[in-house]
């Protein structure tokens, strides 16, 4: 854990390494590792262990929103919906054209999910490149996005593979292969550049063998590796987890012309 001067505060040691994390309004921490959740408090103690999903599961996101915990499964490419409790009260992501449900398509281990202001679950759909909004009962409402290397698209095999929700609504997507961040309006319409590939050289190089500024020389389309995980807090700031580099960089919001 770190202040928002960036000083260490303290650190929780784990069984295993995890994977994702989400923390409640009241500051319980939810740990995802590759199997199952954990529950800590903020001192660091185990409040719960909860049951191991299986040896094909692969956590990689958790959402916390009042009595409810989401679960993004990228191992079963599904979506699960627990009480703080650990009970499981839903589970879906399969296709289903009588739900209107297009299905969940992960080739890699990313898959990632929030809950909107608006009330609805948004979840990144990397495989088919876009992103996707469910109600909280698991029925598909609407998406956006297409798969192109242009900066409004999503490029690769499978982006975004990550995103944060800012204050205002706004969503921030982020891409591996060609790493770059950047800004969609609530709608899904384009708003513009947070950082590009020559902010994140080291990681584009670990990934596809390519470092540079705009355009990509390597192959992008199967990169498995380097996703930059995001964040968002309440004055607008980006916070981006880079994997590769094992830094974070906070992007600030541009004022004035």
């Amino acid at each position: 854990m770190f202040g928002e001067d960036a000083e260490f505060l303290r650190q929780i040691e784990l069984g295993a390494a995890p994977r994702c994390l989400s923390v409640s309004e009241e500051g319980v921490l939810y740990v995802g590792l590759k199997d199952r959740v954990e529950v800590y408090d903020q001192s660091g103690t185990q409040q719960a262990r909860w049951h191991d999903l299986g040896a094909n599961a692969v956590l990689t996101s958790i959402a916390v929103s009042g009595d409810d915990v989401f679960l993004a499964n990228a191992g079963q490419r599904e979506i699960l919906r627990y009480t703080r409790s650990a009970k499981q009260v839903l589970q879906f992501g399969k296709k289903d054209p009588s739900r209107n449900m297009p299905g969940f398509v992960v080739p890699s281990p990313y898959f990632d999910l929030a809950i909107g202001q608006d009330g609805l679950l948004k979840v990144a759909n990397p495989g088919r490149h876009r992103m996707e909004a469910y109600t909280l009962e698991g029925d598909f409402e609407l998406s956006w996005g297409e798969a192109s290397m242009g900066i409004e698209g999503f490029c690769g095999c499978c982006n975004p593979v990550n995103f944060a929700l800012l204050p205002d609504g706004r969503i921030v997507t982020s891409e591996k292969g060609l790493p770059r961040i950047k800004v969609y309006e609530a709608n899904g319409s384009f708003s513009g550049v947070v950082a590009a590939p020559r902010d994140f050289e080291a990681n584009q190089q670990a990934c596809c063998g390519s470092a540079e500024a705009s355009e990509p020389t390597g192959d992008v389309s199967n990169c498995q590796s380097g996703g930059i995980d995001l964040a968002t807090d309440a004055r607008g700031r980006v916070l981006a987890l880079d994997p590769v580099e094992q830094v974070v960089r906070i992007f600030e919001p541009l004022t004035g012309t």
